[in-house]
């Protein structure tokens, strides 16, 4: 599993603690928050992979927090796991409602918040896994920072190896370019929308060595996709 920067929502000093200790010891990164106000200041500088939101928080409630988080264009990607000493079935069923992708019960072993933990990221966030992938003979090794097609190697660059690891864990999806743009460059990355037309070329032109160059398409008046199929309306 890459590293993630988690964002931990809890007011209680020791809890939190004992959070940032075990992501930490999972190889992510914990940032710090003790409130729904110190959490908005956060977001306002960094965006992070996951929530870790505590129920029951000063102010707002992490249930509140975790409905504005998915109603805001900015954040409502962002998966959320809620902390609460609630054990009930039917808070368990709000806490998902309003858009929360897990639910840990405290108290909880560390073997079973980091087992959530990569369970979510697998889910929500595939292209932050070390899991190898195939398609159509295309293979990509996170782990090496390889790869191959039918056999043979195809060098990239940093940019490229990212776009397409992007695109190998969310084909048949397409992609506008500002979409490209934070999911691979970041969103606090300022750069132009042509910029990805220029890796996109690049990537494609290093995929021709297996001829693989015709799965990154291009979609007419949307974007780009990654496809094994050719659709009308793509080049």
């Amino acid at each position: 599993m890459a590293a993630a920067n988690i964002l931990v929502v809890e007011d209680e000093p020791a809890i939190q603690e004992l959070l940032a200790l075990n992501i930490k010891q999972a190889g992510h990164h914990a940032i710090r928050a003790t409130s729904v106000e110190h959490a908005q200041m956060l977001l306002r500088e960094t965006m992070p992979d996951l929530i870790l939101l505590d129920w029951m928080l000063p102010g707002m409630s992490g249930i509140e927090f975790a409905r504005r988080l998915k109603s805001d264009s900015m954040t409502k990607e962002v998966p959320i796991i809620m902390l609460t000493a609630r054990g009930d079935e039917f808070d368990k069923v709000r806490g998902l409602e309003v858009g929360a992708d897990d639910y840990v019960t405290k108290p909880f072993s560390p073997r079973e918040l980091n087992a959530r933990i990569k369970a979510v990221l697998r889910r929500r966030a595939p292209q932050m896994t070390d899991d190898p992938i195939e398609i159509a003979g295309l293979h990509l090794d996170p782990t090496t920072h390889r790869v191959t097609g039918h056999n043979v190697h195809i060098p990239l660059g940093p940019t490229e190896f990212k776009l397409l690891h992007f695109f190998m864990t969310n084909p048949e999806r397409v992609h506008s370019r500002t979409q490209l743009l934070d999911k691979v460059w970041g969103d606090r990355v300022f750069v132009e929308d042509r910029t990805v037309d220029v890796h996109i070329r690049r990537l494609r032109n290093a995929l021709v060595a297996s001829n693989h160059q015709e799965m990154i398409q291009t979609v007419r008046g949307s974007g780009y996709r990654f496809s094994v199929h050719t659709d009308p309306g793509t080049q």
